[in-house]
């Protein structure tokens, strides 16, 4: 855990915010005693809608070739 001073801290915050965002908890001194953590929060995952992924998937085109056929066409053309 990073620790940090009370007046780094008001010097860096959004510095801070983004560390412990990343997932690096940040410990704030006074005198260097420990008085505040910062760390990020846990944010619930949004669930996949089954049925509106097999719509979309669906929905898509085939395509007239397949993917390696694409690739060699692209690289026989020199256009990658």
């Amino acid at each position: 855990m990073k620790r940090v001073s009370l007046a780094d801290a008001k010097a860096h915050l959004s510095r801070l915010v983004k560390e412990a965002a990343a997932g690096e908890a940040v410990c704030i001194t006074r005198r260097g005693k420990a008085v505040a953590q910062i760390t990020a929060v846990d944010t619930p995952r949004k669930r996949i809608d089954v049925a509106a992924l097999r719509t979309m998937i669906d929905a898509m085109p085939v395509q007239p070739e397949t993917a390696r056929d694409f690739i060699r066409r692209m690289r026989d053309e020199d256009r990658y």
